[in-house]
């Protein structure tokens, strides 16, 4: 199989490839492994490569090949570093459960993928592996934290690849890199068994992919609890991929131009996001503009996200620092990193039973919002992606509270679905002409409501699809 031929390929097709004896898994492994050669010193998205990876276990997606972000997933025997100096050379003992699964599932993972520090940043530039580049144009930020699964999977490198989401580290880099890219609902998959939570519910894991059916194909293959895990979201009445080919009946859309926090969306963006709103409206969905209440002031939702953020982060930074027996200083911690810990050793438990309160607030306000809206369609990002080094320039003057109110300016419409746990997702609907860069758009939908999510999503990638923009940095340009 040359770089071409595999690079047509979705998860899916490849899958059926696969089970239909086209191809052996072997060719389709060696592609990927070819192809993060090839490409990986132009993008910079791989930490490691993993050529031993035992043949794949029986399952839907067999033999297909995926990497894994360097955090939050454990895979066992391999190193899990979080994209800092303080954690470099920590091992895993064991899979985590979504790894289990991702096994069963009949997936191959090849590696893992670049993140900043501790996932605190919406860029994928950390000191220790370089700035991962984003392949529409190798000056810019492929976005973050999972900047460097987006980059992979937008190159070709692989159909998709492990994602985490704090923040939006999901759909920013999807937007950024011209993939879809679907946040669950808070409980859809499991996060354990070492914890139950992640940045106090914030936290959730996905996938990244090129395809509305490969992440579909990939949450019917691993949703659901664990043994012990806190929620017990109910399950979908049928698969996720058998919605796909359904329409999804019409919605009432809700749309939001600019963000909360009064920044003015780009002209491109907003052009983008008029464009995809006649384009729903021909489909015969109901497109109405608000302003989503939240319950909060701007400042007070940045402050609540900074106090799950930063005491999370300091909690963990203690756990590595004595399993690894290093100081937590400059010399082990990027500034931005250390600002966060010295933010979180500061707070209160009162402090943080505060931010639990306000949390409650914003949920219960996006609640009010869904009981009279199916959807909210916002931008993902209001603007393009930074150059390199841009977003982080001067981070060392920032306290951790100054630091979280770059990162929620850089992306302030995403986070709001991590508060209220609710599923979001953004898709690659539009292309700005001038500076050939991807526009996402985001939609979220009431908790549980990944199934309606998902119907849109595959309607619009019928009525707008994308598959046929390439960046430039693609595998299949190669042999």
């Amino acid at each position: 199989m040359d770089l071409s031929e595999y690079a047509e390929h979705d998860a899916v097709g490849l899958a059926g490839l696969i089970a239909d004896r086209q191809v052996s898994e072997l060719e389709v492994r060696n592609a990927a492994l070819r192809a993060m050669q090839t490409l990986n010193p132009q993008i910079n998205a791989v930490v490691e490569a993993w050529e031993d990876e035992p043949t794949s276990q029986p399952g839907p997606l067999q033999g297909v090949p995926m990497l894994v972000k360097d955090l939050g997933l454990s895979v066992r025997n391999r190193r899990n570093e979080l994209g800092s100096r303080l954690a470099q050379g920590c091992i895993a003992g064991a899979d985590t459960e979504l790894m289990s699964r991702f096994r069963r599932s009949g997936l191959v993972a090849l590696g893992r993928t670049t993140t900043p520090e501790l996932a605190a940043s919406t860029t994928t530039e950390n000191r220790v592996d370089g700035p991962t580049r984003n392949p529409w144009d190798l000056t810019r930020s492929a976005g973050g934290s999972s900047g460097g699964s987006a980059a992979v999977v937008a190159a070709g490198l692989v159909p998709l690849a492990h994602a985490t989401d704090g923040g939006g580290s999901i759909r920013v880099p999807a937007a950024a890199c011209g993939l879809f890219g679907l946040k669950p609902s808070r409980g859809r998959l499991p996060m354990g068994p070492d914890v139950d939570e992640v940045w106090a519910g914030l936290a959730v894991h996905g996938v990244l992919s090129r395809s509305v059916r490969d992440t579909a194909a990939v949450l019917d293959a691993v949703h659901g609890p664990a043994q012990g895990d806190p929620f017990h979201i109910a399950s979908p009445p049928q698969p996720f991929a058998s919605l796909l080919e359904r329409e999804p009946g019409p919605l009432r859309i809700a749309v939001q131009e600019h963000a909360l926090n009064g920044q003015r969306t780009a002209p491109e963006v907003s052009a983008a996001l008029k464009q995809v709103c006649q384009a729903l409206e021909e489909l015969g969905h109901q497109v109405t503009p608000v302003v989503a209440n939240i319950g909060l002031s701007w400042e007070a939702f940045v402050e609540l996200n900074a106090c799950f953020w930063s005491s999370n982060t300091a909690a963990w930074i203690d756990v590595i620092a004595a399993a690894t027996g290093r100081t937590i200083d400059e010399s082990t911690l990027e500034p931005a990193t250390l600002a966060l810990y010295r933010l979180g050793q500061e707070l209160s438990a009162t402090q943080l039973l505060g931010a639990m309160y306000q949390r409650n607030r914003v949920t219960r306000n996006l609640g009010q919002l869904f009981s009279h809206y199916d959807v909210l369609l916002t931008p993902t990002l209001p603007n393009a992606q930074p150059v390199i080094g841009q977003y982080n320039d001067g981070q060392q003057a920032l306290d951790g509270l100054g630091w979280m109110a770059r990162v929620f300016e850089h992306s302030p419409f995403t986070a709001v679905a991590n508060v209220s746990g609710c599923p979001a997702m953004s898709v690659p609907l539009a292309h700005d002409a001038a500076s050939g860069l991807p526009i996402g758009m985001q939609f979220g939908a009431g908790y549980g409501r990944e199934g309606p999510l998902l119907q849109l999503a595959a309607q619009l990638e019928r009525a707008l699809p994308w598959k046929g923009r390439r960046p430039g940095v693609w595998v299949g340009n190669y042999r």
